[in-house]
């Protein structure tokens, strides 16, 4: 069975599709095209397995196609451009849609060619991985990446619709599985304290990847994101809350070299670091932060910092980060399992311990 789900923006909003197979409806695809232009923006790991498909169900419209590599590494303008080329080479009006079939770097990517070509076009997005059916797809923010620092060119530009087929997921490997599970569990941790003993209590089915309960997470999930970008669509207070544990994260994607480690994975080591702080500050317990840790764990995730990181690297990397003002390094904590806050009001001496206690 199909769940749809409402990201709730005034003449913006639009439905999150929830379900197996879903790829095969082309009445659903047709329902959010209004013309005959469609570019369809992949990369070479997924067009093997679901191009066709998708291609197919857009068998009644002027289907152009473009592969693009795959990895973190090729999140960048030039890599972008190539949309541009393949859109301006075909004449593609302001009337032509792109469909991003893939993880997190195509949609951003497919996203942002979408609010820049013509001043702005309708996507799709299409996410065939958990990280991006849970987090990257939903809400509109759309980047590529730069040597200073990750996703800080970009635009908020919402899709009309988000396929989130869970059948992809079959194909989706060990670790990729798992950096999507990051993202989960961070529903649970910064508003959500009963998705997260639910989590805790199904997290060895959920890695198995019980059907049922997975559709149940990623619902969750989803929901919990759409309440929250329906409340601040642009990040000016309460969806900043979304970003536990990136700051910290950025910098070792950043300063690993991208692609190197996972963003879920940096994601995880962040929102451990965030919660190890948050008691330094004496805002949670140390059993809060075993919970943290435990539950990390158990989703086959990492929570210790790559030895090449060091204290001064994290701060010049921190200093980057979008959400960085008036020169003061804001941090997502924890006041509790369940209640994040965004804070530049802490004591400078806790996150040189923080910084000192991951970088050993």
């Amino acid at each position: 069975m199909m769940k749809t789900l409402q990201v709730a923006l005034g003449a913006r909003s639009y439905p999150i599709y929830i379900g197996q197979n879903i790829l095969t409806e082309s009445s659903l695809f047709a329902s959010h095209i209004k013309s005959r232009e469609v570019l369809v923006v992949t990369n070479e790991t997924v067009a093997p397995l679901y191009l066709d498909v998708v291609m197919t169900s857009l068998q009644d419209y002027r289907t152009e196609k473009i592969i693009l590599p795959d990895g973190e590494q090729y999140k960048t303008l030039e890599i972008m451009s190539r949309v541009f080329d393949h859109m301006l080479k075909a004449r593609f009006s302001r009337q032509a849609t792109i469909v991003a079939l893939g993880g997190g770097v195509i949609g951003d990517m497919a996203g942002f060619a979408a609010a820049c070509y013509q001043r702005g076009v309708p996507f799709i997005q299409v996410p065939t991985t958990l990280l991006s059916q849970v987090d990257s797809s939903v809400g509109g923010k759309t980047a590529v990446n730069h040597p200073l620092g990750k996703n800080m060119i970009g635009a908020f530009y919402q899709p009309q619709c988000v396929f989130a087929d869970t059948a992809t997921l079959n194909t989706l490997d060990d670790r990729q599985f798992s950096a999507g599970m990051a993202e989960v569990i961070k529903y649970g941790l910064i508003n959500d304290i009963e998705f997260f003993s639910w989590l805790e209590e199904n997290m060895t089915k959920l890695m198995d990847r019980d059907p049922e309960l997975l559709a149940q997470a990623i619902a969750r999930s989803c929901q919990d994101k759409a309440d929250i970008v329906a409340a601040d669509e642009y990040e000016t207070g309460l969806r900043a809350l979304l970003n536990l544990g990136h700051t910290f994260g950025h910098a070792i994607e950043t300063g690993c070299g991208y692609g190197q480690v996972l963003h879920g994975e940096a994601i995880a080591i962040g929102m451990v670091m965030a919660a190890w702080m948050s008691q330094c500050l004496g805002w949670i317990s140390a059993d809060d932060v075993k919970r943290v840790q435990a539950i990390l764990n158990a989703a086959r995730l990492p929570i210790t910092v790559p030895e090449t990181m060091t204290p001064d690297q994290f701060m010049s990397l921190m200093a980057v980060d979008k959400k960085v003002q008036d020169g003061a390094i804001r941090l997502i904590l924890l006041t509790a399992i369940g209640k994040a806050v965004l804070s530049d009001d802490y004591e400078p001496s806790a996150l040189d311990a923080t910084l000192t206690h991951f970088c050993q």
